[in-house]
């Protein structure tokens, strides 16, 4: 399902503190004085350019109001990413959240970041990050059990050619088929699994790690840790001995 469309006050909430208060000061210039020069002498124009100008200030205080929510959302994103112990815990973030997840990550390592309000949990661009000239276009797949197959990664490949972008990055918190990984292979396309994922946002956490490293392949292999993982559900195998 596509996510509702936003008004521009929500869309200003999503992206950082200073692109409200540019809007702001561009709405108050063209309110206060671009819109009555080029009214003109024209009564009906100049009335209405004299009115708007008288109330260029709530126009710019209108569009501070995201300000502190956009502060809010990356104090929230930041800490969320600092919170992260290992992959269990990113498995458990929901897709929204999971989303954040990947492109604070990248921001931190100095990406610019754009997320994708259009795309829903079942497709679509989630990110567009850019870095040295160069676009990628980013998408995430929190899904916890099934693999992701070779169709979304063809699909993806398409993406980049008709975008023209320097290349395509798709990330699960699970694991990709086969299949998937070998068509992705020798094209500009990164498959990043959840373990990759994890050593990832392990690298780029403020916060000093604890004793247990955040990816679950490099925790103590004693106890359930040695225990493998299903290929296809990615639940703990168990030994059974049949009599």
């Amino acid at each position: 399902m596509p996510r509702q469309s936003k008004n521009i006050l929500e869309t200003l909430a999503t992206l950082p503190w200073w692109a409200s208060v540019i809007t702001a000061v561009f709405v108050y210039v063209a309110m206060a004085f671009i819109i009555p020069a080029l009214a003109g002498e024209n009564m009906f124009a100049a009335s209405f350019a004299k009115g708007l100008a008288q109330i260029a200030p709530y126009g710019f205080f209108l569009f501070l109001v995201p300000v502190p929510l956009s502060l809010f959302n990356s104090w929230r994103k930041r800490k969320q990413l600092d919170a992260q112990k290992n992959i269990d815990s990113i498995r458990e973030l929901s897709w929204q959240r999971f989303e954040e997840l990947v492109g604070e990550a990248y921001r931190r390592q100095g990406y610019r970041v754009g997320e994708n309000d259009s795309a829903g949990p079942d497709g679509g661009i989630d990110l567009v990050i850019q870095k040295d000239g160069k676009r990628y276009l980013v998408q995430c797949k929190q899904w916890r059990s099934q693999k992701v197959g070779v169709k979304i990664i063809r699909e993806m490949f398409g993406l980049v050619a008709a975008e023209k972008a320097a290349g395509g990055i798709v990330i699960t918190s699970g694991q990709f088929t086969r299949d998937a990984s070998e068509f992705a292979r020798g094209k500009s396309l990164e498959l990043m699994d959840g373990e990759q994922l994890a050593e990832l946002i392990s690298t780029v956490q403020n916060t000093p790690m604890m004793s247990t490293p955040l990816s679950s392949k490099n925790e103590t292999k004693t106890g359930a840790s040695s225990v493998p993982s299903c290929p296809v559900c990615n639940g703990t195998m168990v030994l059974r001995t049949a009599r």
